[in-house]
């Protein structure tokens, strides 16, 4: 999951993954042609994806295409629901004892 976040936490790989689950399957060069960078530089940002699992390749003849993989960004959802589920559980303990505290005054 560190590799996930690590690749999503820059703002051009997380336009890149957006990008891909909105049009589907994309060629790299219309990645790159999307970007104010070299063809170069998306490539190295599509590299970081694919380590990460969030993004698979594939070749027909000499185009690379691009396709998201959402079932790491599932694991991800699921860690941050759990987060959320805890937190709300401390928010409601606090209203719980700041109420409490009210009707004692």
């Amino acid at each position: 999951m560190t590799d996930i976040l690590k690749a999503a936490s820059d703002p051009t790989r997380r336009s890149i993954l957006t990008l891909l689950a909105q049009d589907g399957p994309t060629r790299v060069t219309e990645i790159a042609a999307r970007f104010e960078k070299s063809l170069n530089a998306v490539s190295k940002h599509i590299k970081v994806l694919e380590a990460a699992g969030l993004v698979s390749r594939r070749t027909a003849w000499r185009e690379h295409i691009i396709e998201v993989r959402m079932e790491p960004l599932v694991e991800i959802d699921r860690w941050f629901r759990d987060l959320r589920s805890i937190w709300e559980m401390r928010l409601d303990a606090l209203e719980s004892l700041l109420t409490e505290e009210n009707d004692n005054d």
